[in-house]
């Protein structure tokens, strides 16, 4: 594992109990565009600690302020301009997966509930355009419910969902489509996740 992986992974430790499921999901070779839920600000750094292949996150630009910024491009990950049209980050992003590495996309596109009731188009878009896989991965856990106090190391499940790719026909209807299958293959994974805690006692 590299430096910034390690450096990553032990303040979260500290601070979370993760449980990661069906980690052999993720192909050890070869481009894929993961794409996560996401409801809280260290569900990036979670993951980036936890997952068995570095990450390359597309992250809001925002973060990318300080000690904290210059960390995030010391390890590589890339600032995207939210609002705005931006194809830097994507391109930058596409050669990552041409260099059979992993690109990490919250399709949702800010912090939310994570129950990926929408998705935007850039994680299909990169995988149809360099051939690369979609994993989708849930994460829960991460998000303090709404009226609860401070947790002592809070119990945060990772699942990793089957691979899967994505149809190449062009057009902006093809796209969509692709969008929404990315969209409902994380949803349902992220509800299975949400079934599972439930089984377990834990929630949210």
């Amino acid at each position: 594992m590299d430096l910034g992986r390690l450096i990553g992974r032990y303040p979260v430790a500290k601070s979370f109990r993760v449980r990661l499921a069906d980690q052999a999901g993720i192909p050890r070779t070869g481009p894929v565009v993961l794409v996560a839920n996401h409801s809280s600000m260290v569900d990036g750094p979670i993951l980036f600690g936890v997952l068995p292949r570095r990450v390359v996150f597309l992250i809001k630009q925002e973060m990318f302020r300080g000690l904290a910024g210059r960390g995030l491009r010391r390890i590589g990950q890339l600032a995207v301009r939210r609002g705005v049209p931006d194809r830097a980050p994507l391109l930058a992003a596409q050669q990552v997966l041409r260099g059979g590495g992993v690109v990490g996309v919250f399709p949702e596109g800010t912090r939310g509930s994570g129950d990926v009731a929408q998705a935007q188009q850039g994680a299909a878009w990169l995988a149809r355009s360099t051939g690369a896989l979609v994993v989708p991965v849930a994460c829960r856990g991460t998000r303090r419910p709404e009226g609860s106090g401070r947790r002592f190391r809070p119990v945060v499940d990772v699942l990793v969902g089957t691979p899967f790719e994505l149809p190449a026909d062009k057009g902006r209807q093809a796209l969509e489509k692709a969008t929404e299958q990315v969209r409902d293959r994380l949803a349902t994974l992220v509800a299975e996740l949400d079934s599972r805690r439930s089984v377990s006692g834990e929630a949210g």
